[in-house]
């Protein structure tokens, strides 16, 4: 069955030898990850039996979990026999259209709404990826290039090619990507913090007793870096510009909270009164979302090396946020000047 391998979408036979030759969509995976892909519903115990048995062969040979794929290689994928579970029926994912900040044969850079996921997972039967792979169907190849939180909105960069997605990743390992977002946060921010605060204070990942995934800041746990830039102030309120050094997990939200200037609308790390009462009908002003959004992304072209920029515009929701509080500021102001007024 050769040409499974372009396309990464396709499966291989479950009852016969399939031999996989290798394009520009697999090459420099690690045999292991792309075993994992093309077999789906293969546990991953027996994806490396198969390996450690020899009964996959990569140009005839015997290779181990780690060797990585090149162009043209034939991969054998032995007849892979496991107990059939009932089949359940499963929704069908809906094909998504999101607003494009950049498209070309490398990439595609999409502003991402807040309350989608990127991916489906953990009780989400779907993400961005899957919505795209399915009105994209004749794509060779698109995987995310990072992550945005489900409630965070803005720019979500995907490759549209393996080698893009390597030479990302690399960029995003070495800090050589400059990753800004905005977010409104509760607390009054420092007299003595200027306009700028650094904060490096390891994060460490747990599970509550209820299974779900949370941060916090813990000696032990990872590096991890984030600038703070103060864009414009309120009573009680900031609007913050945050700089990722790291990327870790909700590094913004963990580090904003152990400032405690929790970001308005965090489920997980904010403040939870607040949060209710501003997402009540009639509130103002009024927020029924997190307040953080993903609004500037520059690096390198990961095949030109030409530098690029993206930028996503603030949601008309958190714009309407930052507006009602200016004009709430701006009452203020007019009523004290009003009450300086001599008789």
């Amino acid at each position: 069955m050769k040409g499974l391998g372009k396309t990464s979408q396709n499966q291989v036979a479950a009852d016969q030898v399939s031999i996989v030759e290798i394009d520009d969509g697999a090459a420099g995976q690690r045999i292991d990850n792309f075993l994992l892909r093309v077999c789906k519903g293969v546990p991953k115990s027996h994806i490396y039996r198969i390996l450690r048995s020899g009964e996959v062969r990569v140009n005839k040979g015997r290779v181990d979990a780690q060797y990585r794929l090149e162009l043209g290689d034939l991969v054998r994928v032995p007849p892979i026999r496991i107990a059939e579970k009932p089949a359940q029926a499963s929704a069908p994912v809906p094909p998504g259209q999101f607003p494009i900040l950049f498209e070309d044969d490398a990439m595609l850079v999409i502003d991402k709404p807040a309350g989608v996921a990127v991916h489906g997972g953990s009780g989400v039967a779907f993400g961005v990826i899957e919505q795209l792979r399915e009105a994209r169907p004749h794509s060779k190849f698109l995987e995310l290039v990072h992550r945005l939180d489900r409630e965070t909105s803005g720019v979500l960069m995907l490759a549209k090619k393996r080698a893009a997605l390597v030479g990302l990743h690399e960029q995003m390992r070495d800090n050589k990507t400059d990753k800004r977002y905005y977010a409104c946060v509760h607390g009054d921010w420092a007299s003595d913090w200027g306009r700028r605060r650094a904060v490096k204070e390891p994060l460490h990942k747990y599970l509550t007793p209820e299974g779900e995934r949370r941060v916090r800041v813990q000696a032990d746990g990872m590096p991890s870096h984030t600038v703070f830039n103060l864009v414009e102030r309120w009573p009680h309120y900031a609007l913050l510009e945050a700089e990722l050094k790291t990327g870790r997990t909700h590094q913004i939200r963990v580090h904003l909270a152990h400032l405690g200037l929790p970001i308005l609308g965090d489920a997980k790390y904010g403040d939870f009164a607040l949060n209710k009462a501003l997402a009540r009908t009639g509130a103002k002003p009024g927020l029924k979302r997190m307040f953080l959004h993903a609004h500037r992304l520059k690096l390198a072209h990961p095949i030109t090396g030409e530098t690029l920029q993206f930028e996503a515009p603030l949601p008309p929701e958190l714009r309407s946020f930052v507006d009602g509080l200016r004009a709430q500021r701006e009452g203020a102001d007019g009523e004290s000047q009003a009450a300086a007024q001599p008789e």
